[in-house]
């Protein structure tokens, strides 16, 4: 059978499948059969009246049949590309998202070529930790998540990319420092959704691990404790960068303000919506109540 039969047949299986959150049957059998023949998504239709091997249709059908269930393209293809990176995923991460390229974006803004040292909480695949590494190679960044089975595939994203500015840690949180260490940023993508938000069950996040995921508090447990905690590892002038839910920006700058952060500000995703918030510590003005009261 030509390509460009194959291709669309697949396109009209994916989309009579498809789902809100998983409704992109074009890109999804673009990016599939791509992958099997070893080509460029261009290839396909420059190439479309070839024939595909026996083999080979097999084995993207079973691909496709898989994507009908609902499994991540990213999983069936085996990585994800962020920040310019082809990064590994598995199971036992997110799989890194577009949106979080903004808080990539904010945080070099605050990194200057000469050295330092960034923390990521809950790094998953190694996704912030490792773009972050690659723009800025004078840096130290460390990357802590509670999943060991993350922190392996964080450590092999490293490896396979030649990265050695970026090393990881297993903890939760904070857990795994020592209480002296001290960071220029901190940066975390944490759990920020409600146990009870619908997104749950649509699109990618149905397989995705819920702890990952999901935060006491209507979504804003790990968010406060992070916001809470990481002023005692952060050092002066230091910056906190939090990727959160779109409707949650109003809560973290104000738990941000309270906890005496200042240049309080939230940036938008490339959708427009309220996504990374941010502040340095200690404000101005909170560091001189600190010496007026001393």
């Amino acid at each position: 059978m030509r390509i460009d039969q194959i291709l669309s047949d697949a396109v009209n299986r994916l989309a009579s499948h498809a789902t809100e959150g998983a409704n992109t049957p074009h890109l999804d059998a673009q990016l599939l059969l791509a992958h099997v023949l070893g080509r460029s998504r261009t290839w396909l239709y420059t190439w479309g009246d070839r024939e595909m091997e026996g083999a080979e249709f097999e084995r993207f059908n079973a691909l496709i049949e898989r994507r009908q269930q609902g499994e991540p393209v990213a999983w069936l293809l085996g990585y994800r590309e962020f920040f310019g990176l082809r990064l590994a995923v598995s199971p036992h991460t997110l799989i890194p998202r577009p949106d979080t390229e903004t808080l990539v974006e904010q945080a070099l803004r605050r990194m200057p070529a000469n050295g330092a040292r960034a923390l990521d909480l809950g790094t998953g695949s190694g996704a912030i930790a490792l773009a972050l590494a690659f723009e800025r190679p004078a840096w130290q960044i460390t990357g802590i998540d509670i999943v060991a089975g993350a922190v392996a595939l964080a450590r092999r994203n490293a490896d396979a990319l030649g990265i050695t500015n970026a090393h990881f840690e297993e903890g939760n949180f904070f857990s795994a420092l020592p209480p002296a260490a001290r960071f220029e940023l901190i940066v975390s993508n944490p759990p920020y959704i409600d146990e009870h938000d619908v997104h749950l069950g649509q699109g990618d996040v149905r397989f995705e691990p819920r702890s990952a995921l999901v935060a006491g508090q209507n979504g804003m447990a790990d968010l406060l404790h992070l916001i809470d905690t990481a002023r005692h590892f952060l050092a002066p002038d230091g910056w906190l960068l939090l990727e959160h839910g779109h409707q949650q920006g109003g809560e973290v700058r104000a738990a941000l303000l309270d906890a005496g952060y200042g240049g309080v500000s939230t940036c938008q995703d490339l959708g427009g919506r309220e996504r990374v918030s941010l502040g340095q510590w200690p404000s101005p003005l909170s560091d001189s109540l600190r010496q007026e009261g001393s």
